[in-house]
């Protein structure tokens, strides 16, 4: 018998992503629906949603350990436990928690010094987009939406990256707190502390800039008057793991760095795709979609 887990299954994607990451993807057995990083892993079996689990499929792969997050996962996991299975649940909120996940999930599956090697090589790369940001001659005011009804400012990983990245959160007195419903921000306080970015990104839905720009008030915030509107796919930012950490922080990065008229390293050019209006090279049309 091994003394490390040889069936795991991942009910969030950012355990998944570590894995592959790790060079121990073959140890996952299961996965969320949700899983996209990476493409692969939607090979792998699918057994959960984010807040519900087919939990007959999950006993009959026969894992040895079952990976949750939060306390949104709180009730699976207390189910999976009753049912007989070790259990181990995340609840990283910040970089250097996600990074912490990171380490220890790396430890549960003995890759110790990959592990190591892996969170260098993240520190480095945010290293660099701070660096780059440096360089801005201003750093815009912007307004990270996680969701548009009720509005839904971003969790504290989001705005640390979008700090790190070379913008200023204009709602930073929420960026600690952990639940959504905390986050909530009416549209005119939004008109009050006027971004001059505005970047969204809507779990499962495509952005709608025309209906995001048409609120009332707001044909007055610097973001819509100059078109400054943006989106980034949830999977790159919104995943609390490895995704946020490369390619999103690189895609507010690019973003950040357009709406200040500043030029990045070309060495941190996100690889997937981006906003079609930043490939353009040019603010997009007030009220675009």
């Amino acid at each position: 018998m091994s003394e490390y887990p040889q069936r795991i299954v991942c009910l969030t994607e950012e355990t998944t992503e570590t894995l592959y990451l790790l060079g121990e993807d073959w140890r996952i057995v299961g996965v969320s629906g949700y899983t996209v990083c990476p493409p692969e892993a939607r090979k792998k079996p699918r057994v959960s949603a984010f807040t519900t689990a087919r939990f007959d499929a999950i006993m009959e792969l026969q894992p040895d350990l079952v990976l949750t997050f939060s306390d949104l996962q709180a009730d699976i996991t207390a189910e999976l436990v009753r049912r007989g299975l070790n259990v181990f649940n995340f609840n990283q909120r910040s970089l250097e928690e996600i990074l912490a996940m990171m380490a220890t999930l790396a430890r549960l599956v003995g890759a110790h010094e990959r592990g190591a090697a892996l969170l260098a090589a993240m520190r480095s790369g945010l290293d660099a987009v701070a660096a780059s940001a440096a360089r801005f001659r201003f750093r815009p005011r912007v307004l990270f939406e996680e969701w548009k009804d009720p509005l839904i400012t971003g969790i504290r990983w989001v705005e640390e990256l979008v700090s790190l990245a070379g913008g200023d959160p204009v709602f930073p007195e929420l960026g600690h707190e952990p639940c959504a419903r905390q986050r909530i921000v009416a549209p005119a306080a939004v008109v009050a502390r006027d971004p001059e970015v505005i970047i969204a990104s809507w779990c499962g839905q495509k952005v709608n800039k025309r209906a995001l720009a048409a609120r009332p008030g707001w044909d007055a915030i610097a973001a819509v008057r100059a078109g400054h509107i943006y989106e980034i796919k949830s999977t790159y930012i919104l995943q609390p793991g490895p995704a946020a950490l490369t390619e999103g922080v690189r895609q507010l990065h690019a973003i950040l760095a357009h709406v200040a008229d500043a030029q990045p390293d070309p060495a941190l050019a996100p690889e997937q795709r981006v906003d079609p209006d930043l490939l353009r090279g040019r603010a997009p049309q007030v009220g675009a979609p």
